[in-house]
């Protein structure tokens, strides 16, 4: 019997700007099935790490692979692609279109029949509580309203690998737990999710794997109980990246 094949596996991936390394010949493997946490301190690389690992930013040097399928050179990349939803942050999003403009146009662009598209748009908007803002333009959107649709976009396609970037960040908790249950459902049907964050007790909680990221490398990679040992994960975390508290509060508030 062959081995199976992992969600998403980065070989040697690695990006620098200028004289700055953010991304450090990393190696990290996602087994199928997964909800796999990426947590580093702001600046780790998280961001340029999966940028390169899905496509969008070029990487000096390394290569990734969804489901088997490279995705670089872009070129070949298509069945990568066809395997893959992304969220990534800062999603800049058409203002002036509707969320349902939105999965239109990303439909037909990815071939899919307009039918299709139709009847998964309806229900996306349904799931994610959009429908009273089907004629509402992305620009006037609030901030957990543009993930949640950002999120539709990403999962239009019916692919088996998520991968979302910081999905939780500044999202209110009804948004927030709207978005834990498509998560929840889509792990459920057999997706694979990688997911960046800095917040180690999402992580904690979401999470059966995890690799922490400091200065563009991995410090440690594994199942949950693995990274973490017998301490929490941010106690895990803040040893690893040896983060310290202040050694004195501000001086003007000291009695």
């Amino acid at each position: 019997m062959s081995a199976a094949v992992d969600a998403l596996r980065i070989d040697e991936l690695r990006k620098t700007f200028g004289d700055t390394v953010a991304v450090d010949d990393v190696d990290l493997s996602v087994p199928q099935g997964a909800f796999f946490g990426l947590v580093g301190p702001n600046g780790a690389g998280k961001t340029t790490l999966l940028s390169m690992a899905v496509g969008l930013l070029t990487p000096d040097r390394g290569n990734a692979w969804v489901s088997g399928a490279a995705i670089w050179p872009v070129a070949g990349s298509e069945q990568a692609k066809a395997a893959l939803g992304v969220l990534p942050s800062g999603l800049a999003m058409p203002p002036r279109l509707t969320g349902a403009e939105l999965l239109h146009y990303l439909g037909l662009l990815r071939g899919m029949r307009a039918a299709v598209v139709k009847a998964r748009t309806d229900e996306l908007l349904d799931v994610l509580d959009l429908r009273a803002a089907e004629r509402t333009l992305i620009g006037d959107y609030s901030t957990g309203m543009q993930k949640k649709i950002g999120l539709a976009a990403a999962l239009l396609h019916g692919p088996r690998v998520l991968v979302a970037d910081e999905p939780f960040e500044a999202v209110d908790p009804v948004s927030a737990a709207v978005v834990r249950a498509i998560l929840d459902g889509f792990l459920a049907a057999g997706g694979t999710v990688i997911m960046s964050s800095h917040v180690m007790a999402l992580v904690e909680q979401l999470c059966d794997h995890v690799a922490v990221l400091d200065h563009g490398r991995v410090l440690r990679a594994g199942t949950l109980d693995q990274v973490r040992a017998e301490l929490t994960l941010q106690e895990a975390f803040a040893a690893l990246v040896g983060a310290k508290p202040p050694s004195r509060g501000l001086s003007w508030y000291e009695s």
